[in-house]
Parts: structure tokens; sequence; C-alpha cells
């Protein structure tokens, strides 16, 4: 089994990738194998919402001048997906919203991709703005119909110079928590497979309130 972390931060050794890091370890002390990768500090443009995703059907953003394409085979080939982002006035990173969005969309219309993959996310922060952050990138995992693992609080930890969040106890138990039931969790839908069968899919039903 292997997880894929993304890492939002434009700081490649930042406390996300700190946060990501203690979750990972966990991870990979039950024998899953990792890979962060960096998002944060790439150029990509936002969704176009030119809907040719969901025309072509072809796994891929029309857009090819960056790397989400491929990232989006690595989510596809994952049994599980991390998503970290540092709170820019209290949301979500630019670049990282941009890549969800798009990645997140073309999964989506291209047979709903990640479903029933186990999914998290993690949230660094210097003192406020962690729970509304968190609850943005849960938004996603929800979205895809992904299956999410719990800690023991919600996943946000602190810090602002690069490092600083190693020093939050509580915040590394949530990290060390949340990868032990992540790994707990990925296992349950590893021997799962082929003894319970999943519930159906529905197509999903579109409505707006204009008459």
């Amino acid at each position: 089994m292997k997880t894929i972390a993304f890492n939002g931060s434009p700081n490649k050794k930042g406390n996300t990738y700190h946060a990501l890091q203690m979750v990972t370890e966990e991870l990979q002390k039950e024998g899953i194998e990792t890979e962060i990768l960096h998002v944060g500090n790439k150029a990509i443009r936002g969704c176009l919402a030119c809907g040719q995703c969901a025309k072509k059907k072809n796994e891929q953003c029309v857009q090819t001048e960056d790397e989400v394409n491929g990232w989006i085979q690595k989510m596809k080939e994952a049994d599980g997906i991390l998503i970290g982002s540092p709170v820019h006035f209290s949301a979500i990173g630019g670049t990282m919203k941009s890549f969800l969005d798009r990645a997140f969309y073309v999964t989506g219309v291209n047979n709903a991709m990640l479903r029933h993959k186990v999914g998290a996310a993690v949230v660094a922060v210097r003192r406020s703005g962690g729970l509304p952050t968190f609850n943005q990138l849960n938004n996603f995992l929800c979205y895809a119909e992904m299956l999410l693992p719990a800690s023991n609080y919600w996943n946000v930890i602190h810090g602002t110079r690069p490092g600083e969040a190693t020093q939050d106890e509580e915040g590394k138990q949530i990290m060390r928590t949340l990868g032990k039931n992540m790994a707990w969790l990925m296992k349950l839908v590893q021997h799962g497979k082929g003894t319970i069968t999943p519930p159906e899919r529905e197509g999903k039903i579109y409505m707006n309130f204009i008459r």
C-alpha cells in the first residue's frame, strides 16, 4: 500500500512538511510506503471552469503546463492521500487551493477516481485560522467520497518558524494518532476488498434553486 502526501506550503521543509512527516512516519512503521510531494512552491493556475475534463473524461485537466496531471495519476494509484496546508488569512494557501480545485474536479468527473480511498488533512498555523482551513481541506475529501480517519483532536499543529511545530507536543500527538488510525483504516479497506461489497455508486444529482 502507498500514501501520497501533498505539501501545500511555499516552504519545502516548513511546519506543514513536518506535520505531514509525523503522519507518514507512523504509516511507514505499519509497512505503508509514503511519498511527500511539494505543491506550494509551484506556479499553478486555478480551474478555468471550461468543463473539458468532464467532456473528454481522459483523467486530465486541459491545462498541461504544470504538474497537476501527473499528481492526479499518483492520487489514482495511491491507497491513501494526505493533504496539508499552511494558513493564509484563515484559509488554504492559494497555490494549494488551485491544485485541489483542479485535481478533485478531474477525479470526480472521471468515474469518482478517489472514492473509498483513505484521505486525511493536516494544517500548520502560527496562531489562529487552523480550524477554518482544516474544514476547507476536508470539503475536498468529503466531496470525493473518501474515508476519513480521525485523531484525538482536530488535525492542526502550531509553529511560526520552520521546525517550530516539532515543539508542539500536543500537535505531535495529534499527528501520530492520525497516522496510526490512518494506517489501521487503510488495512481494513485492503482486507475488506473482495470480501465486503462496497455500496453501489449513485449518479450525481445536480440541483439549483432558480425556478
